[in-house]
């Protein structure tokens, strides 16, 4: 089922600028294809400017999909060669977006395009809006430089407070980045496909196939396999689970530069690359608990498509889990960089089946408020108030609080 929105008078020009898009395969490419087909059922014209990809090879216009898209150089990202970074590309932005003006520029990565759109944006007075997609600072610490990660939030916090707007996923983060000196934040939570994630596609059939047998139990890994994902916790928590009751298997759904050491680490794990669409749907309703271990995200996207598939969530206290999870009824919760908490509640629901009947049950129902309509009717009202202010004039972009009012999406 495809959901439908009804369209608005007023149509809006977007062009929105990522550094990934599918079929890459990842939270950002997956959020913001989302949000731009949303806009599209909403009749909006969308502009995709992205970075060419090998699929693209026999495609030069990008247009495969059924979009308008720009795409630009780029070069692959160390230890992820299947995505690219983005190479600036103002001079073309700026024929680009002068020979038809958008109304609105949307930067959703902060690579060295989203830069070079945001100085193109700004130079030709088109009103922009950002997203704070990835705790890049954070992750500096997982891969040997710390010592950078001041440099990094310094940069982060320019580039988002050069934009009009920035839109973080949770009140967390807001206020996390509010305290590190960032401006004019709105919080605009993530959606969650309730149609494509579904317990409906729960089938034994593949549970057999991943050597799973009928009286033993799923704890299901969705991510990538790499250091700022804390897999060795999830080690721990699978041998601890183990320890309480054998009949517990782990199943990965994620690649990456830690896969090897993950194998080796959990021998009896099921490792099964990183899936997308139909496949990894499936992969989550044949699950029985989603671990989560990762003190690095913005959100967390995974959160979202568990609860909507009947898996009740293991996670910190942060990010996308303080929003939606309810510790005991949809998951369980540890206080924040806790590990043996963490492993606590590992070990409370590993030999307790009456309590994770319960948190599956109450899975489903916690996320059926966000579908992505809302989410994507919440995101036009910011950029039809911000249009507004941009015709009122600069001083009232930077210092009225032009976006008070606003619906909230996990209202």
């Amino acid at each position: 089922m495809i959901e439908s929105y009804p369209p608005r008078r007023a149509l809006l020009r977007v062009s929105v600028v990522t550094e990934t898009f599918p079929p890459e395969v990842n939270g950002v490419a997956t959020t913001v294809e989302r949000l731009v087909r949303g806009l599209q059922l909403r009749d909006h014209h969308v502009q995709v400017v992205r970075p060419r990809q090998a699929a693209d090879a026999w495609d030069r216009d990008g247009s495969r999909l059924g979009l308008e898209q720009v795409l630009t150089r780029g070069l692959p990202i160390p230890r992820y060669p299947q995505l690219r970074m983005g190479l600036p590309a103002q001079r073309a932005l700026q024929a680009l977006w002068m020979r038809r003006r958008p109304d609105i520029v949307h930067i959703a990565t902060e690579g060295p395009l989203g830069w070079s759109a945001l100085r193109t944006a700004r130079k030709l007075q088109l009103p922009v809006s950002t997203d704070f997609r990835t705790n890049f600072d954070a992750y500096s610490e997982h891969y040997g430089v710390g010592w950078l990660r001041r440099s990094v939030q310094a940069y982060l916090r320019r580039f988002h407070n050069h934009a009009d707007c920035t839109l973080v996923p949770t009140e967390g983060l807001r206020q996390q980045l509010r305290a590190a000196g960032f401006e004019r934040l709105i919080v605009v939570q993530r959606g969650v496909d309730v149609d494509r994630f579904t317990p409906a596609l729960r089938n034994p059939a593949l549970r057999a196939v991943w050597g799973v047998g009928p009286d033993e139990r799923v704890l299901l890994y969705v991510g990538r396999l790499a250091p700022e994902k804390n897999l060795e916790l999830l080690a721990a928590v699978y041998d601890a689970m183990r320890a309480v009751q054998p009949g517990w298997r782990l199943v990965v759904v994620g690649d990456g530069p830690q896969r090897a050491w993950l194998a080796q680490r959990c021998p009896q794990a099921v490792l099964l690359g990183a899936l997308a669409g139909e496949a990894l749907a499936q992969a989550y309703a044949n699950g029985d608990l989603l671990a989560f271990p990762s003190l690095t995200e913005t959100f967390g996207n995974v959160t979202l498509e568990a609860l909507a598939s009947g898996l009740p969530v293991l996670a910190f206290d942060y990010a996308a889990a303080a929003e939606v999870v309810r510790h005991g009824e949809s998951g369980l919760l540890a206080p924040v960089g806790d590990a043996q908490a963490y492993l606590q509640c590992a070990r409370a629901v590993a030999g307790d089946d009456a309590l994770l009947q319960r948190l599956q049950g109450g899975a489903v129902h916690a996320v059926q408020h966000l579908g992505w309509g809302r989410i994507v009717e919440q995101v036009e009202s910011i950029w039809l108030r911000l249009l507004a202010a941009h015709a009122a004039g600069p001083a009232v972009v930077k210092s009225s609080p032009w976006w008070d009012g606003l619906p909230a999406t996990g209202a």
